[in-house]
This record gives C-alpha cells, sequence and structure tokens, in this order.
C-alpha cells in the first residue's frame, strides 16, 4: 500500500523533538564521558563517535517503522516472540560471555544482544493479546499473558541479566495494570503479592544479594558493592547547583567513577551542570512520556492504545530504575538511561520504540481515499 502524504500532517513532532534533544544530549555527555584526563591533557575513548553510528541505525529503524500501518505489527507478534525465544537459548548455547555474563551472540565483527529485541517482542505480543480481551482480565487471561511472557524474562534473567529481564516483566505488568485486573484478582494480588517478594531473595545470586544489601549501607563494602553508589554521590554532590562545566567532573575525568558511559553516565551529567542540568534533563524525560501518554489516550483503536501504552512502561521504568540506582535509592541492577547511556542494540531498540508510537500517533485520524 502506498504511502499517505496526508499522514505527514499528523506526525507528533513534539516526540521527534524531544528524541532528538535527549539523542543530542546523551551523545555530548558521552564524549564527556569518555574522556580520561592525565595531568593537562584529555583523552578520548570511542564511545559517543559509536553511539552517532548506532542512532543514524535506530532512526532508519524509525523511519521504517513508520511507513507502514502499525496493524501490521499484530501479524509479526507471535513470530517474533518465537525467534527471540530461539535466540535467548542459543545465546545461552553459544553466547559470547563478557565480564561473567553471556548476553550476546557474535555475528561477523559485532556482537548482537537478543534480550534487546525482547523487549520489542513482548510490548507487541502483550498488546496484541489484551486487545482482543473485551472485560477486565480474570485469571485465565492473566494465565495466558504470563504464560508467554515469564519464559522470555527468565532465558534473559539466567544469562544473567536481571536488569533486562526485569524490564520486560515491569512492561508486561505495565500493561496488564493499563488494560484492568478483575476485582478479585486485584484484591488477591494486591495482597499476597507483596508477601510474595521476600521469596524471591532465594533465588537471587551472591553478587545480586550484595547490592541490595549496599543499598542500605553503602559502607559496609565502599571498595566492593558500594563503589558504584560511593563514586555516584560524590560525582552528582559535587556537581552542587550549576556543575563543574563540561569536561571539567574530576570523577569522571579522573575515572573514579565506574561505568561512566552506561549505567552511571547520568551521574557524569549531573557533575558537570549540577542540580539544574539534572532538573532540565529531568523535565525533557517527563514532556518525553507524556508524549506516550497522549498518543495512547487518544489512538484510534485498542492495540494502538496499548502498543503507546507499552512504550510508555518501558522507558517510564528505565528512567525511574536509573535514576534511583545513581542515586542511591535503589539497587544497582544494569539498566541503562534511554538516550543517555552508550548501548548499541539499546539505541536501536529505543528509536525503534519511538517510531511505533509515531506510527500510532499519526493514524490516529482515518483516511478516506479520494
Amino acid at each position: 500500500m502506498p504511502f499517505d502524504r496526508r499522514l505527514l500532517f499528523s506526525i507528533n513532532w513534539p516526540l521527534l523533538g524531544l528524541t532528538a534533544l535527549l539523542f543530542g544530549v546523551g551523545v555530548l555527555n558521552l564524549y564527556s564521558a569518555s574522556g580520561f584526563r592525565m595531568g593537562d591533557e584529555l583523552t578520548l575513548q570511542s564511545f559517543y563517535n559509536k553511539q552517532l553510528i548506532w542512532g543514524a541505525g535506530g532512526l532508519c529503524c524509525l523511519l521504517a517503522v513508520v511507513l507502514f500501518d502499525y496493524k501490521h505489527l499484530a501479524t509479526i507478534a507471535w513470530p517474533l516472540a518465537i525467534a527471540v525465544a530461539v535466540l535467548l537459548i542459543l545465546v545461552l548455547l553459544f553466547g559470547k560471555t563478557v565480564s561473567g555474563a553471556k548476553r550476546w551472540l557474535p555475528i561477523g565483527g559485532y556482537a548482537f544482544q537478543p534480550s534487546e529485541l525482547a523487549k520489542i517482542a513482548m510490548l507487541l505480543l502483550a498488546a496484541k493479546i489484551l486487545s482482543k480481551r473485551p472485560d477486565r482480565l480474570g485469571w485465565l487471561d492473566l494465565a495466558g499473558i504470563l504464560a508467554v511472557s515469564l519464559p522470555v524474562a527468565a532465558l534473559i534473567i539466567v544469562e544473567p541479566d536481571l536488569g533486562t529481564g526485569l524490564n520486560v516483566l515491569l512492561l508486561v505488568c505495565g500493561l496488564i495494570l493499563y488494560r484492568g485486573l478483575a476485582g478479585p484478582v486485584f484484591k488477591t494480588l494486591a495482597i499476597a503479592g507483596p508477601a510474595l517478594i521476600p521469596c524471591g531473595w532465594f533465588f537471587l545470586k551472591p553478587y545480586q544479594k550484595g547490592r541490595i544489601l549496599t543499598l542500605f549501607d553503602p559502607q559496609r563494602d565502599p571498595l566492593g558493592a558500594g563503589y558504584h553508589i560511593i563514586q555516584s554521590q560524590i560525582a552528582i554532590g559535587s556537581g552542587q547547583m550549576w556543575g563543574k562545566g563540561f569536561l571539567e567532573g574530576t570523577q569522571s575525568q579522573l575515572r573514579y567513577l565506574p561505568e561512566k558511559h552506561t549505567d552511571f553516565a547520568v551521574a557524569v551529567f549531573a557533575e558537570e551542570w549540577g542540580f539544574v542540568g539534572g532538573i532540565f534533563l529531568l523535565t525533557l524525560f517527563c514532556l518525553f512520556l507524556l508524549q506516550f501518554y497522549v498518543t495512547a489516550r487518544n489512538a484510534k483503536d485498542r492495540f494502538g492504545s496499548y502498543l503507546a501504552a507499552g512504550v510508555f512502561f518501558y522507558f517510564f521504568w528505565q528512567i525511574l530504575i536509573n535514576m534511583g540506582m545513581v542515586l542511591g535509592i535503589m539497587p544497582v541492577v544494569g539498566i541503562p538511561l534511554p538516550f543517555i547511556s552508550y548501548g548499541g542494540s539499546a539505541t536501536i531498540v529505543n528509536f525503534t520504540l519511538v517510531g511505533i508510537v509515531v506510527n500510532v500517533s499519526m493514524r490516529r485520524f482515518l483516511f478516506k481515499k479520494s
């Protein structure tokens, strides 16, 4: 079907503008995070260059996604979910191990992370299943959606990649709450759910338990599990009101701050731009999330509404958890900050998800053929 040019007048330009602005801020921040200062000399690594390449690839994916009606995505939901499950099994069997985690499949000279693709697959599948439920979800409906999402999340968690697995579960759970639960189901889960959370402690690995304990007392292991949180808090606090200035952050430039280009990238930003810069970045993210909410509310059908809502929950939880762990009020679980943290597969997925929401937004009106 040819592309209807009238759709161009319905493009969500604020969402595209905010996405471009956040990505630009991220690249600028990665430029600084890539630096290592020795005296007056600043040596730069290539993280920001690679991020620009991944961003270009993500933009191509965004443009490709908006060219066809999003309703066609429902037809590939099951095949994509099955393909992702197979890829995750292949990762466990033949994946590349980095820092004790087997998360990547080597393809040529690159490493592909199927767990990132799982986010899109679970979004499409959950939106398709939930859009066909006319009433609030009962026990059978809930069991059905969990039966297809829990195995995928489990395959990711055992890599181990607790952060991404948790992100997939939170995305699906957010959509379940958005769809609505039947009264008895909601009441039972509201009572039993919190009571079952402590049971998860017995399934955590020792280093994961250490991260949770360190959350309450970082000084219990200041050179081990608590090191990340301590250095992050020092970086953020030293930025004070206006920050130290671009490329002037001592915690990042002198390499005191670990994972400064990935999980703790926002600590670099806060050290250099201070409280004011942090509020500016948080405002951008709030406006960014608002566009997803508006799109979900104004979508012309349930499937489109659930797609936009799912993308909202995907970004919301990543932003909340990443900023929470950087501030030291949440455990360190390895969830990056969208568009700010370095990551190839994640950048492609982020742009693709934005493209899906732009697609839903621009087709919220029905056009008749001339």
